[in-house]
């Protein structure tokens, strides 16, 4: 029987195991084919909002057990290793969001044509072995070039030795780190979004456990950090593969199914290289945003850091809606579904406005209050409520341009979406600079508001250019469905 006949999403409980994985992948696409977009919505995006918040908390309670240690060298270290990490997630990401995105069209074009899904196994096993490959060579060129790296980090003496430890083993761990992120993407690809949450949530459970034996109880310092960090990744990694050979339909790991075909390649590629270039891009915009603002003194510097980390929150609820409808999108794209499609991209695009609108009003209302929370200082409380201010409204630019990009990754529009990821930081860059040379602080601190609502507009350009190729897409199925046709053509 089809998904889409499924009459409602409760999934049978019979004592046959393998009846009941093929009842929970049904459950899941159930939600990707045929369930009410709202429900739908809430099904994909509410798991993945929970999951980010709960990083987000562990990263502070993180930096609580570092400076629970009283050393400022070891919190800086952390610190200054940060980039590393961001670097890795946007290598698995290659894999993973191009792999995943892919493989959502699959399972959209399989509906109406079955041979589609033959290629899904060839797609996640070149995702996750891919990933594997990239982060053992990122890992190797990083430990063989360890210290000019820590420099490159910026680490002086009193914190290169204990940078270099944390880098270390944070490289030694890179091809979990990757793999890790890349079988994210693969499970939420099947629509299995509370099994990403369970995923996610229990690691971060790991590796504060990890953190309290290494750190506290061994004394191991920036080494135990990194090393609970990447443990409590290989047990994602044993987790999503564990659950992708029970549960998946078409899905393999096996690296029999691993292949270099063009048509694997190119969608993954196209669509996964952005990621890597906009993380790179956030790592140096990062840089030149805190060398400008270390010019004023810590006072603008504390602000900003409290601000971000306000504003975090309603960030990560609405990065949940426009990362977690992904599937969706390509799924329906791939079925050639335009009804569903264009209600996902409507609903998804209204609860993105009101979330967005609902949460910057709340704060900026109530900004004095929460302010105070975190400093007593009244000048960090005048110029925070500015940076606040600044910061709320960009949020909701990036929100609507994370949501059009999505829209490209899901149809497999490599430019637009490459475009997209890397606007921002091209664009903040010269922003910045012009900015503090224009205007001073100011110019700083609406530099990020500039570029978002910047890149927002290049975003609908882009959706406007680009729309009649997504029509002739979903009137053909999917570009992979397309180029199957082709081939039996000239066949």
């Amino acid at each position: 029987m089809s998904t889409t006949d499924l009459p409602n999403p409760t999934p049978a409980t019979g004592p046959d195991q393998k009846d009941a994985a093929a009842d929970s992948v049904g459950t899941d696409r159930w939600y990707l084919a045929s369930a009410p977009i709202v429900r739908a919505l809430v099904h994909l995006c509410v798991p993945m909002a929970a999951a980010m918040i709960v990083g987000a908390v562990y990263n502070v309670i993180n930096a609580g057990f570092i400076g629970s240690l009283h050393d400022n060298a070891l919190l800086a270290a952390v610190t200054l290793g940060t980039p590393i990490l961001g670097l890795v997630m946007a290598v698995g990401g290659v894999f993973g969001v191009g792999g995943g995105a892919l493989v959502s069209r699959l399972l959209g074009a399989a509906e109406q044509d079955p041979a589609q899904a033959r290629q899904i196994r060839h797609v996640s096993s070149f995702a996750l072995w891919g990933a594997v490959a990239a982060g053992a060579l990122l890992g190797a060129a990083g430990l063989i070039f360890l210290q000019p790296l820590v420099t490159l980090l910026g680490a002086d003496a009193a914190t290169a030795a204990a940078t270099t430890t944390y880098v270390a083993v944070m490289l030694a761990f890179v091809p979990v780190l990757t793999a890790a992120f890349c079988l994210e993407q693969l499970v939420r690809a099947e629509g299995a979004a509370r099994q990403v949450m369970i995923g996610l949530v229990a690691s971060t459970v790991a590796n504060l456990l990890l953190d309290v034996v290494l750190v506290l109880v061994l004394h191991r310092g920036v080494a135990g950090v990194a090393l609970a960090t990447g443990l409590s990744n290989l047990a994602v990694v044993a987790y999503f593969a564990l659950w992708l050979t029970r549960r998946s339909e078409h899905m393999s790991l096996a690296p029999r199914w691993f292949t270099l075909s063009p048509a694997v390649l190119k969608p993954v590629f196209g669509v996964g290289v952005g990621e890597l270039l906009q993380a790179s891009f956030l790592i140096v915009t990062a840089l030149v945003l805190d060398n400008l603002a270390a010019a004023y003194g810590d006072g603008p510097l504390a602000a900003m850091g409290v601000a971000v980390r306000i504003a975090q929150v309603p960030e990560f609820l609405l990065m949940g809606v426009t990362l977690g409808v992904l599937p969706l999108l390509a799924y329906s794209y791939g079925k050639g579904d335009r009804g569903r499609l264009a209600a996902a991209l409507r609903v998804s695009t209204l609860t993105v406005g009101g979330v967005g609108l609902l949460f910057a009003v709340t704060v900026f209302l109530l900004r004095d209050q929460v302010f105070s929370v975190f400093v007593a200082d009244p000048a960090v409380l005048t110029i925070g409520a500015t940076i606040l201010t600044a910061q709320l409204v960009a949020m909701i630019a990036n929100a609507f341009a994370g949501l059009v990009t999505s829209l490209f990754q899901a149809t497999g529009r490599a430019v637009p979406a490459i475009v997209m990821s890397v606007s921002q930081g091209v664009l903040f860059i010269p922003v910045v600079i012009l900015g503090n040379l224009w205007f001073g602080l100011p110019g700083i601190i609406w530099a990020l508001t500039v570029t978002e609502v910047v890149v927002c507009l290049v975003g609908l350009v882009l959706l406007a250019a680009t729309r009649g190729a997504i029509e002739r897409g979903l009137a053909q199925g999917s570009p992979e469905r397309a180029a199957a046709t082709l081939e039996q053509a000239a066949a």
